[in-house]
């Protein structure tokens, strides 16, 4: 699989049905992360929120071992490893739990908005890790996307800050240095392969802090909350972003990773259409404002780096790994 998806990275252009199943894999993708907060609520309001940020990682972790062995993925080496645990505590251990806790208090549209600014945090992450020099609008459309959001949080909250909304903030953060980490890391190991090993060696912290949980509060839901955290835990963690790496190993890679601009008015969606939720006026005007911030800085951001990478095309981009996560 790893060998596969290689060819299609690094060789010449992408045809059009290629550039089809870079998108349709992409879609997938996205459509598997737009679930993330609706069923995290579900979770968490008969779950302990350390047992639904924890667990889920456990047994994507179990899953992602049993692929790496089938595939016979290679064991990074030893640097690699310490910067796999950057990816894992960002998009592992941070996302996770820091979404869960925020859950169990914030509304999942409310979620959904704030995470919308994740894009552009990915982005800024990764000129950052980079070294890029992206140029004035980037950073323009980047510092506005963050002051939408966070006036968001402060206006959702009636006028104040809560604990859900800088769980939120501290989650959006954590995802975007793992993601921005992971997407340069990516070059070396593989797509899939660079979320997988993150999994399995952050399952020991992980396993810890599920039996904590397990030991603290009874582990009693109903089979919506169980079938809540099968999805967070197969899909979110595990499946949705096999999908998603796919298809920016098809590419073309500008183009499908726009496609994740998309994720959080399908999680508005889900929250009304799930959840009963009501999405009022500011809800939506702040996650267009939000989602638009993001497009500009992830677009400017890929045409500067397109120029200055023409000879290497096939490079994969750090803003493009976007997870949420999930």
């Amino acid at each position: 699989m790893q060998r596969a998806s290689g060819s299609v990275v690094r060789g010449g252009p992408v045809t059009g049905g290629l550039m089809r199943g870079g998108l349709v894999w992409g879609g997938l993708g996205v459509l598997a992360f737009s679930f993330t907060v609706i069923f995290t609520r579900i979770a968490v309001a008969q779950f302990d929120p350390l047992f639904v940020g924890a667990g889920r990682a456990v047994v994507a972790a179990a899953i992602a071992g049993i692929a790496l062995v089938a595939t016979r993925s290679r064991l990074p080496s030893p640097r690699q490893a310490a910067r796999l645990a950057i990816v894992g505590g960002g998009v592992v251990l941070g996302f996770p739990l820091l979404t869960s806790f925020a859950l169990t208090t914030a509304p999942a549209s409310h979620g959904a908005v704030v995470i919308a600014v994740l894009p552009a945090a990915t982005a800024v992450a990764a000129v950052i890790r980079t070294r890029e020099s992206p140029g004035r609008a980037f950073w323009i459309a980047a510092v506005v996307g963050a002051v939408v959001a966070v006036t968001f949080a402060l206006a959702g909250g009636a006028g104040g800050v809560h604990a859900s909304d800088l769980l939120l903030l501290g989650a959006v953060v954590a995802a975007a240095i793992g993601y921005a980490e992971g997407g340069v890391l990516s070059r070396e190991l593989g797509a899939w392969q660079t979320i997988s090993w993150a999994l399995v060696l952050s399952s020991p912290v992980m396993v810890a802090l599920t039996a904590v949980s397990a030991m603290r509060t009874p582990i009693m839901a109903d089979p919506a909350a169980w079938g809540s955290f099968a999805y967070l835990a197969v899909v979110s963690m595990f499946l949705g972003f096999v999908a998603w790496y796919r298809g920016l190993a098809i590419g073309p890679m500008a183009r499908v990773s726009q496609l994740q601009l998309v994720q959080p008015v399908l999680s508005l969606a889900w929250a009304a259409l799930l959840l009963g939720e009501q999405l009022t006026a500011a809800t939506v005007v702040g996650g267009l404002a939000v989602i638009a911030c993001a497009a500009i800085a992830v677009t400017v951001r890929q045409r500067s780096t397109a120029r200055a990478s023409a000879p290497t095309r096939g490079a994969t981009d750090a803003a493009a790994f976007t997870r949420s996560s999930r």
